[in-house]
């Protein structure tokens, strides 16, 4: 009878053994050391955990925009540019760039 329950552990055993092999459970006993390598190893790529990280850009210039407009916010850069059309303007050069198709003949 002892070796009839001596059999039935060891079929127990290989039982968990094969069921950790097809489930992905560690079959055999490890320390915790392996356990978190083997956790590293398993869990996704680090770069497809962070995917979402960018700042919404799209928002954010929008939101800017609209806080420059109430006069909230002050964009250094844009001002400098309206400040050159400006001069340009009065220099009587109206656009930054004509397309080679606009620009008129020298006769």
């Amino acid at each position: 009878m002892a070796q009839k329950a001596a059999s039935s552990s060891n079929y127990m055993k290989r039982m968990a053994y094969l069921s950790g092999r097809i489930f992905v459970d560690f079959a055999r006993p490890t320390s915790s050391q392996d356990r978190n390598v083997a956790r590293r190893l398993m869990a996704e790529p680090w770069g497809r955990q962070r995917a979402g990280w960018y700042p919404p850009l799209d928002s954010f210039s929008s939101i800017f925009r609209s806080l420059r407009s109430m006069g909230v916010f002050r964009d250094e850069y844009r001002d400098f540019q309206e400040e050159m059309d400006r001069l340009r303007k009065l220099r009587g050069k109206d656009s930054k760039h004509t397309p080679y198709f606009n620009r008129q003949k020298k006769d």
